[in-house]
């Protein structure tokens, strides 16, 4: 079905619509098997930085591998190939708590992580060719709320759960990996196959006018991998939390981000995305130096946990990177530039927790020193955005170099 006859659908049944309820069901899996993460290989299977560094390796090769979706869209539609990666991050989230050693848990963890990342490359897509520009911020905005919220749904059940009932890892594996394999059975039935109205290239797409996107990109991937490995890991390790406390600090998170990423997103269309990225790394700057004073001065959970939830703040701002490259980019690029992008973003995160893991041996304060250097290179980056992106005026530069649109 064309875009432009979706106006006759009930709104429940519209590409914005789908875009949610695809927002929903990717954290009930995705969220509770990070929010068990960390205690599960570190009760069940003994893991040490160096073992955690190697899982969050595998885990995110397949997202160095997303160009192969271009491959893959050859013969699947974008929306169905959507589809089928959510049911296999649900799949492998069911089985997860029944594989607890280190080989079976990496084994897993690809299996989900594929499902994952195939499935965001497709879905950051769709969102970029079925939103229109003047309303990307609010309704990016929105779907972030809405991952947050099922975020929140998730961890609130385990937290309220765990304890009074006994729960363990595997029954709480099974109940959401099931949730998001049912959401998506329905999906499939309920929705009609919508029809973008620009045909997309079916080939890598890689422009130079693109250049700020992609390191942009890079450092994003890298960014994210020191809160998402050691930040998380740090929580446990460092200050012994449970499941239940950890998983209501990640609860008091998404309840923080299902209240304020609307307004995100409105600060999005007012200020622009050189500002709000720029609040956004100059923040994450700060705290990535406040981790390091955990060890440098001593400081307790509390601040501990002040950070944690700062920094999960922080990273909500980053849909404000695709709004960016939705007003730079040829609308025909945008599937392919999506799968290019997730590889760039991947680099990174392929290399850095192994390599990083070994720091974490000695230093655990280096990393978070390296990462607040990070933040501050990214912030310079971004310096470059003009006020009003668009085609051939990509970056600051542009117009004054006379630089053509590829």
């Amino acid at each position: 079905m064309p875009l432009s006859d979706t106006t006759r659908l009930p709104r429940w049944r519209r590409p914005e619509a789908l875009l949610y309820l695809m927002a929903a069901a990717m954290p009930l899996s995705f969220a509770t098997w990070s929010a068990l993460l960390n205690n599960f290989v570190i009760e069940v299977a003994a893991f040490t930085g160096r073992e955690i560094g190697w899982l969050h390796t595998v885990r995110e090769i397949p997202g160095l591998l997303a160009v192969v979706v271009i491959a893959i869209l050859l013969a699947v539609r974008e929306q169905v190939l959507a589809l089928l990666m959510l049911a296999l991050l649900g799949a492998a989230t069911m089985f997860t708590g029944w594989f607890t050693s280190f080989q079976g848990i990496l084994v897993m963890t690809l299996l989900s992580s594929i499902g994952f990342h195939y499935f965001e490359t497709v879905n950051q897509s769709l969102q970029l060719q079925w939103i229109d520009k003047a309303r990307a911020p609010i309704v990016l905005g929105r779907i972030v709320a809405v991952g947050a919220g099922a975020s929140l749904a998730a961890y609130g059940a385990i937290v309220a759960l765990w304890d009074v009932l006994g729960l363990d890892y595997n029954k709480v594996y099974l109940a959401s990996g099931g949730l998001t394999i049912a959401i998506v059975l329905f999906a499939a039935f309920a929705y009609p196959q919508f029809e973008s109205p620009h045909r997309q290239h079916r080939h890598m797409v890689l422009r130079r006018r693109y250049w700020l996107y992609y390191a942009l990109q890079l450092m994003a991937g890298a960014r994210r991998q020191i809160f998402v490995v050691f930040a998380g890991f740090m929580m446990v390790e460092r200050f012994g939390m449970k499941v239940s406390e950890m998983t209501l600090l990640l609860l008091i998170n998404y309840l923080i981000n299902m209240a304020v990423a609307p307004a995100m997103g409105r600060a999005l269309g007012r200020y622009g995305e050189r500002n709000v990225m720029g609040f956004e790394y100059i923040g994450l700057t700060l705290v990535f130096l406040a981790y390091g004073g955990l060890y440098w001065f001593g400081w307790g959970l509390v601040i501990a946990s002040g950070l944690y939830i700062l920094d999960q703040l922080f990273f909500a701002l980053s849909f404000s990177l695709k709004t960016y490259f939705q007003k730079i980019a040829d609308p025909r690029d945008i599937a392919p530039t999506a799968a290019a992008a997730f590889t760039i973003n991947h680099i990174a995160a392929v290399f850095l927790p192994a390599a990083l893991g070994y720091l974490w041996a000695t230093s655990p304060d280096y990393v978070f020193i390296l990462g607040a250097g990070m933040a501050l290179f990214a912030f310079l980056l971004i310096c470059l955005i003009p006020r009003h992106p668009a085609p051939g005026h990509e970056t600051i530069f542009s117009r004054v170099l006379s630089q053509p649109a590829e």
